[in-house]
């Protein structure tokens, strides 16, 4: 009866270890990029076509994948129970390139390959983390850019600029935190879109 009932008890504790494995915690899933970056108006008629071509957007290491980034000083965790929907480098570079459809601009943004008189965008994101000034702070969306504009055929850089934009969250809330991201990358969508917009414009012109 002893080893019955040790052996009951012991295929228990199996049991019960299994359930806590297959039963990981909740994760809520998210989403930014669908704040619109531009009202939609049409260029000017005297507005030259560029056709840009941009690179794949990069990320840091940190930022990529599903996880949602978040630094307190020189700590760095991830904020638990959240996951984007898609790499955040994927929802980034979508909404990116709804921006340039969206912004009415001079600026064609081609998937193919360049033209003659084409331009290569490369945008790369260095920084794009929830941001606290102390732990159980209010955080900020920070999202910081480096920008360049090429010439490919002889390699020559056109422009290269930083931008940096930074959303309140408001409150230290998931759902909050999220639509500072959304809000951030709508602004630094715009900003892109403008500056590409300018540099590519000018380079046209001069040429």
């Amino acid at each position: 009866m002893i080893r019955s009932a040790f052996l009951i008890a012991t295929a228990s504790v199996a049991l019960s270890g299994c359930a806590l494995l297959s039963s990981p915690d909740p994760v809520q899933l998210y989403r930014f990029g669908g704040a619109s970056a531009f009202a939609g108006t049409g260029a000017t008629s005297a507005c030259p076509d560029v056709h840009v071509s941009m690179r794949r957007v990069d990320f840091p290491e940190a930022s990529r994948g599903d996880r949602v980034l978040a630094v307190t000083g020189a700590e760095a965790a991830y904020i638990k129970g959240a996951r984007w929907v898609s790499p955040a480098e994927t929802l980034f570079e979508e909404s990116l390139r709804n921006a340039f459809l969206d912004g009415g601009t001079c600026t064609v943004l081609s998937s193919g390959p360049l033209t003659r008189d084409g331009l290569l965008l490369s945008v790369d994101v260095r920084r794009f983390e929830a941001a606290y000034a102390a732990q159980g702070a209010v955080p900020d969306a920070n999202i910081v850019v480096l920008l360049r504009l090429v010439r490919p055929g002889d390699r020559s850089i056109v422009a290269e600029d930083r931008i940096s934009v930074s959303e309140s969250a408001g409150e230290n809330r998931q759902s909050a935190i999220v639509a500072a991201f959304d809000r951030a990358t709508a602004e630094a969508s715009r900003q892109i879109v403008v500056w590409t917009d300018q540099q590519a414009s000018q380079a046209k012109r001069a040429s």
